[in-house]
């Protein structure tokens, strides 16, 4: 939610606070700590202030918060996180906050999960485990980020988004009605597999293992959809290495190399799968894309 906020203290008690920007990729992160306070953004502030395209998340690490947007309010306790639409809302933090506040583009969090109303204001609990890796890969990430080359700092952010899309998405199946939950299965299963397109040990079974479905019910939820299982995962495969076969910064790598890292264990059976896809063989691809740079 990037939208001033009036700011009140809770308590007479002295005040201290303590900000820390950065901006890693896609991404725009505050870490913040203070004592207690609250901070509403007013209809006023979001009428002159409110920004459409990107949404606030908030990583609760340490002290605890109570939020209210729309509807629907809730408490945050360390490992915890909730996402705040560009709306009107309200956060009350207790003495010894401590949070890690992420803007980031509206669209790569609506693709995975749907308008952001559905879920925000929501506590995404510490206790599911796609919470746990999200809060601890982008903390991280905050402490490392001025480390990264800019490339390096894009593909990074993108991972803590579709994280972040994980946690949200594993969330709302705790509640939704079943062609909704299905949905966002399937979409689970999706961002799963861009974070191990590089395991050729990956496939069908273990996606299915890793969304909490069956292999079966997986193929029908797809093939729902238009889509088979494995053809999607060697799909996405092949898309991730014409990226890569067409990209400057990965021209130095072998072909070899690059059938390897999306998940092909041998250069026969990517080269083939290649050709299939794309009309052209892995080094045709390649000389093409250099002519068109």
């Amino acid at each position: 939610m990037r939208v001033p906020t009036e700011l009140k203290r809770l308590s007479d008690d002295p005040f201290g606070g303590k900000l820390e920007f950065a901006r890693i990729g896609s991404i725009e992160a505050i870490r913040s700590s203070h004592s207690s306070l609250r901070a509403e953004a007013t209809p006023n502030l979001v009428r002159r202030h409110g920004q459409e395209n990107a949404v606030g998340v908030f990583l609760r690490l340490a002290g605890v918060a109570k939020t209210s947007q729309s509807d629907r309010t809730s408490v945050q306790r360390p490992g915890d996180l909730v996402v705040l639409d560009s709306n009107p809302a309200a956060q009350e933090y207790a003495s010894g906050s401590q949070m890690l506040t992420l803007h980031i583009p509206r669209e790569r969090l609506e693709t995975f999960l749907g308008p952001a109303r559905l879920y925000s204001g929501l506590t995404i609990g510490a206790d599911l485990g796609s919470t746990a890796l999200a809060t601890g890969f982008l903390t991280e990430l905050m402490r490392v980020g001025h480390r990264l080359a800019p490339d390096v700092a894009d593909r990074m952010s993108a991972i803590g988004v579709d994280l972040i899309a994980a946690s949200i998405a594993e969330r709302l199946a705790q509640e939704l009605s079943r062609p909704l939950h299905e949905a966002v299965t399937v979409q689970r299963a999706k961002t799963y597999v861009e974070a191990h397109l590089g395991d050729p040990n990956f496939g069908p079974p273990e996606l299915a293992a890793a969304v909490g479905v069956s292999l079966r019910r997986l193929q029908e939820m797809f093939h729902e959809r238009g889509r088979h299982v494995s053809d999607y995962i060697w799909e996405r495969r092949l898309l991730r290495a014409g990226h890569q076969l067409g990209s400057v910064e990965h021209d130095h790598l072998p072909i070899g190399t690059v059938a390897y890292s999306c998940g092909f264990s041998s250069q026969a059976h990517f080269s083939r799968r290649f050709k299939a896809q794309h009309g052209l063989t892995p080094t045709e691809f390649r000389q093409a894309s250099r002519l068109r740079s």
